[in-house]
């Protein structure tokens, strides 16, 4: 079943005739009130931020919308008048909805509190929300690559805290011959496989998370035709796994 985010309801509201006249009901057909309902209750929880009062408002709105389908239930025909009631409890649905995210991180995600910054924290834990739904809606690739990508958001933002040391981290790591190169001084440009590295040398992470974050590099790279051709490989729910894995393990190596 499609995600449905409250942008979606909204756009559907406004197709939706409503009259600012008490003494002009406007005809509607039930079948669109009816699907307004079932798409209000479609919406996950988690995406319904909004202050208490419009809370409280949207429920109250929510059942005027049940009760008016009811009230509809039998007759002639679809075609049904909205009332100004009527058609104000649907603009206080579509008010409260238009202040609320498409994205939210799903219940259980991570808090992610080491991290400082309000944004940054909010963005990944929106993407690892986004990672469990691909989950249990069977998309492979995505939650494949988009934990790759998560990984390497993280491990960045580990390294940044000391550029100094991961840059000297990664000379040593040339010298080792673990690096074919050094690495750009600007840690932004580094790939996942330089951050990898990086963060075992230092203790970041733990060899066996470092050990599964090389294996979510090789699978996150599926992602490329050539590659995936040349490997005859295809992101499935082992690579989808296995990538989950390591995301759990550098969150759990990176929190204090």
């Amino acid at each position: 079943m499609p995600r449905v985010v409250p942008s979606q309801v909204v756009a559907f509201i406004d197709t939706i005739p409503l009259t600012d006249d008490p003494s002009n009901p406007l005809p509607v057909d039930t079948a669109e009130v009816s699907g307004l309902a079932d798409l209000l209750d479609q919406i996950p929880e988690e995406l319904l931020t909004m202050d208490a009062d419009t809370y409280a408002s949207f429920i109250c709105s929510k059942a005027r919308i049940r009760d008016t389908l009811s009230a509809w239930t039998g007759g002639w025909g679809t075609e049904r008048l909205l009332l100004i009631q009527q058609a104000d409890a649907i603009r206080g649905i579509r008010y409260a909805l238009a202040q609320c995210p498409d994205e939210s991180p799903a219940p259980g995600t991570s808090e992610l509190s080491f991290i400082a910054d309000p944004d940054l924290r909010t963005n990944l834990r929106n993407d690892i929300g986004a990672i469990n739904r691909a989950l249990s809606s069977g998309e492979w690739k995505a939650a494949t690559v988009l934990a790759g990508s998560t990984i390497e958001a993280l491990l960045l933002w580990a390294l940044q805290r000391n550029p100094a040391a991961a840059i000297a981290a990664a000379t040593t790591l040339v010298t080792a011959a673990t690096l074919s190169r050094q690495p750009d001084a600007n840690l932004e440009r580094w790939d996942l496989h330089e951050y990898t590295e990086v963060a075992a040398n230092l203790g970041t992470i733990e060899p066996g998370t470092a050990t599964e974050t090389r294996l979510a590099r090789e699978f996150r790279n599926l992602i490329h035709p050539g590659r995936a051709q040349r490997l005859g490989q295809t992101c499935d729910r082992g690579t989808a796994l296995s990538c989950v894995a390591a995301l759990d393990h550098v969150v759990r190596d990176l929190t204090p």
